[in-house]
């Protein structure tokens, strides 16, 4: 005769039982993802259900409360920036929630609960995802765990281009192209923390004030007026000493105009088109100019883990001093479930700082 287990709704013969739990185990190891079967327009942003990544050695498993999206992300559901090889095909750079697991040979004490934000290589736009240790931070206890979306890929990439980069120097006057982006607005705050001069460029006389706010010493609307004429004014026509360029090709004449003789142009985005026409060399080269290009994604783990630890120890205490004297801007938030919304939001050019995703519901997010 058989035993009969009594399950809610369903009744179980006890030879189902063993069928039933495996089916629950393999239920509960599964996660909602936004996942891309066919480049192209938001559209093609599908959630479904998908496994759920397994830590390795050395690797922690978050639970996603929020992320946050960024250019690259726009440019991979078009399938021109894809994953690098061996990581997760599922969009999103940046996380912030809880550690879930802790893979073997995790040796930094990171703890079930702990409240955490991450740089990625993929994998973000999920319920779960698996990081190295290396890449976790801390979230500073006055952040919520949407606003610490916003940090890991915008101020680690402005953190990068200024210090390793451009290796910015006290006094120094610093342009950031697209100041009121997510990069543009850590720039901003961290130029200031350096004790350099920012300069932004924008499109709204609402973006340039934004970032005024935040501490810009000048602004310029690059679809009114010549942000050359507006940097050579401002200092006086010494030019400025470094740009940070996400723009590229339209803005070439005009940063090679506007940087100071041995200044650094740091090229880290081609929005404004990849190829140039006109005397760039001889023009770069009658101000001694260095031009040089960076990208994070593609950067090694050793490279990334490098610069999360400098990151932590120079600047993450800023967030949450005494003046707190850094702070993520977030422009908007959507759910999971709108993430389609979010990309066109980011594709109009109109956010004004971080666009992020709530993953888990706000009403259940408790952290």
């Amino acid at each position: 005769m058989h035993h009969i287990l009594q399950t809610g709704r369903f009744l179980l013969r006890s030879t189902d039982q063993t069928t039933w739990h495996k089916s629950c185990s393999s239920f509960a190891k599964m996660m909602r993802a936004v996942c891309v079967d066919v480049p192209g327009g938001p559209e093609n942003l599908l959630l479904r259900t998908v496994p759920r990544p397994q830590p390795k050695n050395g690797e922690v498993l978050i639970k996603v409360h929020a992320t946050a999206l960024n250019r690259a992300d726009l440019l991979q559901r078009r399938g021109l920036y894809p994953a690098p090889p061996g990581e997760s095909d599922i969009i999103g750079l940046e996380v912030a929630g809880t550690v879930d697991t802790l893979g073997a040979e995790v040796k930094r004490g990171w703890k079930p609960d702990d409240r955490v934000m991450a740089l990625l290589c993929g994998g973000g736009y999920a319920e779960y995802v698996a990081v190295p240790e290396e890449l976790l931070m801390p979230v500073p206890s006055n952040l919520t765990l949407c606003q610490a979306a916003a940090i890991p890929e915008a101020w680690l990439t402005a953190f990068q281009l200024l210090v390793l980069i451009a290796q910015v120097k006290e006094g120094e006057v610093v342009l950031a192209h697209a100041g009121a982006s997510g990069v543009g607005t850590a720039a901003v705050q961290l130029v200031r923390l350096f004790g350099a001069v920012p300069l932004v460029t924008a499109g709204s006389p609402e973006k340039l004030r934004m970032a005024k706010e935040l501490g810009a010493a000048a602004g310029f609307d690059y679809k009114t007026e010549s942000f050359a004429q507006g940097v050579h004014d401002f200092t006086g026509g010494k030019g400025a000493d470094v740009i940070l360029d996400c723009i590229g090709g339209k803005n070439w004449e005009q940063n090679v105009s506007c940087l100071a003789t041995d200044g650094r142009w740091v090229l880290y985005g081609t929005m404004g088109g990849r190829t140039i026409e006109g005397d760039l060399l001889g023009k770069l080269l009658s101000k001694r100019g260095h031009l040089l290009a960076s990208l994070l994604r593609s950067r090694s783990l050793q490279y990334k883990a490098e610069l999360v630890e400098a990151f932590s120890r120079q600047v993450l205490p800023h967030f949450s001093d005494a003046a707190a004297s850094l702070r993520p801007v977030i422009d908007s938030t959507f759910s999971l479930v709108d993430i389609a919304e979010a990309h066109r939001h980011m594709e109009a050019n109109k956010n004004m700082g971080k666009i992020i995703i709530n993953v888990i519901p706000q009403n259940q997010d408790t952290q």
